[in-house]
């Protein structure tokens, strides 16, 4: 649905200076305000399907998604996250190419559309927009490679581990400690590319050994340098 954020200026916006328009002159943000639509997206309502060409990218101003694929008898992969100042569908459209994945909300989600033909009149006009946009897509097929790479090499505990970290560091945390971010267990196991029994059961040896602290979905990483061993994670 939309929302009422649709007559702010691109320029006023709070989170502009985190997201791949602050490449942009006054002039151009105001080609995009004024091509713009602003949505809201409830928790659990898919932004966009897998196998379709969108029309368009969103900026994410407020809120979380995830980026996940339907693999063998219908279970889900989550690829990677994305938070406020992300942009969503910018890499099929740059490739005119269907998209390789679906886009759900994991919480009520405030984004700005922004018309295909637009944006490649800004990507025409600026080509600090264009290089950020590539830094981008690079580094996304770079965490595509890591992913495959744990998944083929990496034992469940191991990715469970890392999988944490990576969390904390993607989403921050909250003012009492715990991950911003609430996830379910088949979530998590999706993630990590497991049965959700053996994410429960991993969470609960994680706990146990004092790694972890577990409150319902709320997670609080304790010992960040023996999850980082475990997990084979080196800075």
């Amino acid at each position: 649905m939309e929302c009422n954020d649709n007559n702010v200026r691109c320029h006023q916006c709070p989170v502009k200076d985190i997201t791949s328009f602050n490449t942009l002159s006054k002039d151009q943000l105001d080609v995009i305000a004024d091509s713009k639509t602003c949505v809201v997206f409830k928790k659990g309502q898919i932004i966009m399907h897998e196998g379709n060409k969108p029309n368009g990218v969103y900026c994410i101003q407020n809120g979380k998604c995830k980026t996940h694929k339907l693999g063998i008898e219908g279970k889900e992969q989550i690829i990677r996250f994305a938070k406020t100042g992300d942009m969503l569908g910018y890499r099929s459209i740059l490739s005119d190419e269907p998209l390789s994945a679906s886009i759900t909300a994991l919480e009520d989600t405030h984004a700005c559309f922004v018309p295909r033909q637009e944006l490649f009149d800004i990507i025409d006009l600026n080509s600090r927009f264009s290089l950020e946009l590539m830094r981008i897509a690079c580094h996304e097929l770079g965490e595509a490679g890591r992913i495959i790479t744990n998944l083929a090499q990496k034992t469940v505990r191991e990715r469970l581990a890392e999988m944490l970290l990576i969390l904390e560091k993607t989403f921050g945390i909250t003012d009492e400690g715990n991950l911003d971010v609430s996830l379910t267990r088949e979530e998590i196991a999706n993630l990590v590319g497991t049965a959700t029994e053996s994410t429960i059961r991993l969470l609960s040896e994680f706990k146990e050994d004092k790694l972890i602290i577990l409150k319902g979905r709320k997670i609080k990483l304790v010992n960040k340098p023996k999850l980082a061993k475990i997990g084979n994670v080196f800075d």
